[in-house]
């Protein structure tokens, strides 16, 4: 099947292939007929899969005739975040050049001004978070009434953020002869009692089962001590073909510190949490992008809505506390049929909440071990060497007492070192493959107490 057998018009193919896709994913095969033909519909799809095109696609089409009055949209897409409000204009920027459809981008963080001039003047499509919905409809700069088509995107996490109300009085003010999409990762009961509530014979699709993580994703868990969580990241940084990753951590502040941390040793890092604004964060995500730096610390303000390609590593610094988030944070790689993989340290504390990730996804996360690392492992051999050199050897690895003064390392001991802290950079790497060892480099030095190499 490709997009020309979904009943799609010549102008929106042209604009589908010039972004280099042909043949749909799962869910909007399965979506975009019946939006087409004014159907309700319930999509269930994992992140990652193509659900964003998969309502786009067919709103461009469906909204393509018709005449847009001043404060009135004619559709409305409701998103968690400003990150998920922005990806979906930009895919209808992408997907709609073709087409003369206005739309407006309604969100926190910036200036009322640009978006109020926009409302007065007329919008086809409106792109919004809730928030900033409901204060302008508070304004009076507002109408809801003129509303033909309504999505509510990634509607569990609106539950997780407390929209639901919010969700709940937007949708008492739009037309009752509107047509409803509600796009979601997973379907809590309140969920189902929402859809249940404002859509009318809904068509179900779901691509896969609610909750279930992405096939292309290979994840693992790391028991680890608390205070050993940043040693260990770095060492999997440093050893797992890390191209571009996310780390995603449960504290805004546990952000900032984990960020200086990797750039003092070296990293090319960046952060993005709650308590920046919106331009700030934009500016970090574009750095991101282009290259500039290829590992971005994160908040779960960006477990959703993020589609950047060649994402190949997630990094859960903390194991999330609500079990679905991990499902997000997860997919910001392995997207669109890539491969990926996914890394969640475990310290004690943790252990309730990657238990009900378990429980959540109906599958145990295997303990990451020495067979897993990607580049190898050589074991230091003490064996082979004289007594003389073994007491040596364990001398030098001895705390040194405090009124010791610090030896100076021969110069190629530090050169090695200094070789050792610095970063891979994506653009510097070599595609690889995730079944063989790759040649750049082996660890020669004390093994990470977390693999226990005896034991393997």
């Amino acid at each position: 099947m490709n997009f020309a057998d979904l009943g799609l018009s010549p102008d929106l193919l042209k604009a589908v292939s010039d972004a280099g896709y042909t043949e749909p994913t799962p869910i909007q095969a399965q979506a975009i007929p019946p939006v087409l033909m004014m159907k309700d519909i319930i999509g269930i799809a994992q992140t990652g899969t193509g659900k964003t095109a998969s309502f786009v696609l067919p709103m461009i089409d469906v909204m393509a005739s018709g005449r847009r009055r001043a404060l009135m949209p004619r559709s409305l897409i409701l998103a968690p975040t400003r990150e998920l409000a922005a990806q979906v204009a930009e895919n209808f920027e992408k997907y709609g050049k073709n087409h003369d459809l206005k739309l407006a981008l309604l969100i926190g963080g910036v200036q009322m001004g640009d978006q109020v001039k926009a409302l007065n003047e007329g919008v086809d499509v409106l792109i919004a978070t809730p928030g900033r919905l409901m204060d302008l409809f508070e304004r009076g700069k507002i109408l809801l009434n003129g509303c033909e088509l309504l999505v509510i995107d990634e509607a569990d996490r609106m539950l997780d953020m407390g929209f639901i109300p919010d969700i709940e009085f937007i949708c008492d003010k739009l037309p009752e002869s509107r047509q409803t999409m509600l796009f979601s990762a997973t379907m809590p009961p309140p969920i189902e009692k929402l859809a249940k509530k404002f859509l009318k014979n809904p068509k179900r699709i779901e691509v896969s089962r609610a909750a279930t993580t992405n096939k292309d994703i290979t994840a693992f868990k790391i028991p680890v001590q608390q205070r050993q969580k940043r040693e260990t990241l770095r060492w999997l940084l440093r050893h797992d073909q890390v191209e571009t990753a996310i780390i995603f951590a449960n504290r805004k502040t546990t952000v900032r510190e984990l960020n200086k941390s990797l750039q003092s040793h070296g990293f090319a890092s960046g952060e993005i949490h709650g308590d920046m604004d919106q331009s700030s964060r934009i500016k970090e995500l574009d750095r991101f992008k282009s290259g500039d730096i290829n590992i971005l610390v994160a908040s779960d303000v960006a477990a959703r809505g993020l589609d950047i390609k060649g994402v190949s590593h997630v990094f859960n610094f903390d194991t999330p506390w609500h079990p679905d988030d991990y499902v997000h944070r997860i997919g910001r790689t392995g997207r669109a049929g890539a491969k990926g993989r996914a890394f969640t340290l475990v310290a004690g504390d943790d252990a309730e909440a990657i238990a009900n990730v378990e429980k959540l996804t109906k599958s145990e996360i295997p303990v990451f071990g020495k067979k897993d690392v990607r580049v190898e492992l050589v074991e230091p051999d003490t064996k082979s060497k004289p007594k003389s050199e073994r007491e040596e050897s364990d001398q030098k690895s001895e705390p040194k007492k405090r009124s010791e003064k610090p030896k100076a390392k021969p110069e190629k001991r530090a050169k090695k070192a200094d070789q050792a802290e610095k970063p891979v950079k994506s653009k510097a790497s070599k595609p690889k493959t995730e079944s063989t060892a790759e040649d750049a480099g082996e660890w020669n030095g004390p093994v990470p107490g977390f693999l226990d190499i005896s034991a393997c």
